[in-house]
């Protein structure tokens, strides 16, 4: 069997580091923002190239805790994919404004900056890009388009943990960077988590308080906030985790080479490196007509695969506007009809890839 992902191997690996870590913590019984949470702050703030880095129970709450911060709500759009976990558009909704979804890239499955132009309003509030299986988003161009309108740069960075633009990390060049902990994520817990980064101390501040019931000082609320703390044990997880980050992302950059060797010469389109930025491969996913005849090789070779993702948000009935149809949006419904993730994870061997390219190419003779 080949996994998508192998947690097991990697904790094996770090079994030593981590348990240490876990027993530490529980030696202590301080499990709520404790010692551990500030420090993995620190150490997330220094490694990301950002003055605040926050922690939050997961990463849907530092999409739904940034979109707070910055006081979006109803009457406000804001553009986003449509091609990407639902938790992009749901915070949004959570704040009442209004996702607009607008349609991708064909070749990095990252928002189209020429579609974004052509959607700003004068309704539009911020554009939330997502870094899409670890590509980074044209940040460049969306930078421009949102210096020009004035409007805010929130990045959904759930999957590209580690990946930078012209040397830049994902999350630090925005008004805030959103990440997800969940586990099979480059860095993951053992549980939910998530992260908001962001360089002004009044969003910081208020990020603060909004994680923990509106509250700066104990039993003194400030306005109606939430219970989105990340517990000390999966800090000190993540703490562990992050001192081999670098190195898994470039074990996830070989698979992908391997890959391009593994799968050369056939009938579908592999992952497009448009120079960006570098991609760190949170997901592999390959663009195919037989998608049926490579998933029923792959499930009788008892091999992992996935479709991320089948259905566009704004053909989700969660997103359905009885008042009007949905947007046309082509090339997301295209890539939704055709995408198909392959496993990949650090410690994937080369003759793992090389089976599941002879996997496929058998489907495909």
């Amino acid at each position: 069997m080949i996994p998508m992902v192998d947690l097991q191997r990697q904790y094996q690996a770090l079994r030593g580091e981590i348990d240490a870590a876990i027993a530490e913590v529980l030696e202590s019984t301080r499990f709520i923002l404790g010692p551990n949470v500030q420090a993995l702050e620190s150490e997330l703030a220094e490694y990301l190239g950002v003055p605040y880095a926050v922690t939050c129970a997961s990463g849907t709450d530092a999409l739904h805790l940034a979109l707070r911060a910055a006081d979006l709500g109803p009457g406000d759009e804001i553009i986003t994919t449509p091609f990407t976990f639902i938790a992009t558009a749901e915070a949004i909704r959570y704040v009442g404004a209004e996702p607009v979804f607008v349609d991708i890239d064909p070749r990095s499955f990252n928002l189209d900056p020429d579609a974004v132009a052509a959607a700003i309003t004068p309704r539009t509030r911020a554009i939330l890009p997502v870094h899409l299986f670890g590509q980074p988003a044209n940040m460049p161009a969306l930078t421009q388009l949102a210096e020009d309108h004035q409007l805010l740069l929130i990045e959904d960075c759930a999957q590209s943990f580690g990946a930078r633009v012209d040397g830049i990390q994902t999350g630090s060049a925005s008004a805030f960077g959103c990440f997800s902990f969940f586990p099979s994520k480059n860095l993951g817990a053992y549980g939910d988590g998530g992260l908001i980064t962001t360089g002004y101390t009044p969003a910081a501040e208020r990020l603060l308080k909004l994680r923990n019931h509106g509250s700066k000082v104990r039993y003194h609320h400030d306005e109606i906030g939430y219970n989105s703390r990340l517990d000390e044990i999966q800090a000190a997880i993540l703490r562990v985790k992050l001192r081999h980050i670098d190195r898994y992302n470039a074990e996830r950059r070989r698979v992908a080479a391997r890959y391009a060797q593994a799968l050369a010469g056939l009938d579908l389109e592999i992952p497009h490196e448009d120079g960006i930025g570098v991609h760190v491969y949170h997901q592999y996913t390959v663009l195919t007509d037989r998608r049926d005849a490579i998933m029923a090789a792959l499930q009788q070779a008892d091999i992992g695969h996935a479709i991320y993702y089948p259905i566009p948000l704004h053909r989700q009935a969660a997103f359905d506007d009885r008042t009007r149809p949905p947007p046309s949006l082509p090339v997301s419904e295209s890539v939704a009809g055709r995408c198909l993730s392959l496993p990949v994870f650090p410690e994937l061997e080369d003759a793992q890839i090389d089976a599941i390219g002879e996997c496929i190419r058998a489907a495909l003779a």
